[in-house]
């Protein structure tokens, strides 16, 4: 029988250790081996080769997937890198391995999602315009509708303009805002080109998933939120087939 092959990110990112973004970083700095010897990008490999990241043997991850959302409070760093001061992954303290889905800055809070499923943050991430995030938004003066037009037709920053979105004032200094880009603390500097700075930044919702739980704690999702997470991620697929897990619900944790 063939021995089934591959990709060396995608065999690190199933086997619940990173996603394959994170995965193609470790290899370019030679963090990984096979067999003892460092590989090229793109090496595929078998279960019968020993695959090791900074000395560490890695095995097939033959668990069922984990898929959590967690309300991440202000102050707390979306990296599993444990050497940074209140980084996610001690916050959670959760039993098994997982890292996050995209990012959120420190100095926000709200709803990302927690796996240890590398293939799905690649899903979510080409998702694109049915990756919609939702965000409410406090910052310190009075809004006004040239402001709401403006944020809403796209605003000139890190050498490009944003995508087209919809925005909707909530009250005086509030407003919700739904994008369908993730740029590097987006909002922020929107608001700023704008003349304006953020007080407060909450995400509410990520894709088909509203946030329903307090600050600092977390939920598994649901087999039905998972299968329309699939669905609604699934035209971004191009070589794996989206599945629907069984999901064990667990409580939701204690505040640390």
């Amino acid at each position: 029988m063939e021995e089934q092959l591959k990709r060396i990110n995608k065999f690190l990112s199933e086997s619940g250790f990173c996603s394959r973004r994170e995965a193609d970083r470790l290899i370019s700095e030679g963090r990984v081996t096979i067999n003892g010897v460092v590989p090229e990008m793109g090496t595929k490999v078998s279960e019968k080769d020993e695959i090791r990241v900074n000395g560490k043997l890695i095995r097939e991850n033959r668990e069922k997937p984990i898929y959590l959302a967690f309300n991440k409070p202000t102050g707390i760093e979306c990296t599993t890198n444990q050497a940074v001061r209140n980084n996610i992954v001690d916050y959670i303290n959760y039993t098994e391995r997982i890292f996050p889905i995209g990012r959120l800055d420190k100095a926000s809070e709200g709803l990302i999602f927690m796996t240890n499923d590398g293939d799905i943050v690649n899903k979510i991430l080409r998702a694109r315009n049915n990756h919609e995030k939702e965000y409410i938004v406090t910052v310190d003066k009075p809004i006004t509708d040239r402001f709401i037009q403006k944020m809403g037709n796209g605003v000139p920053i890190l050498d490009t303009v944003t995508r087209k979105c919809k925005v909707e004032q909530i009250n005086a200094n509030v407003f919700k805002i739904v994008l369908t880009q993730g740029l590097n603390r987006q909002i922020r500097r929107m608001c700023e080109f704008l003349g304006y700075e953020v007080t407060a930044l909450k995400r509410v919702r990520i894709i088909n998933i509203t946030l329903d739980i307090p600050v600092g704690r977390y939920r598994d999702l649901t087999a039905s939120e998972i299968l329309e997470l699939n669905q609604l991620i699934e035209p971004s697929s191009k070589t794996e087939e989206a599945s629907l897990p069984k999901v064990e619900i667990k409580k939701p944790m204690a505040s640390n």
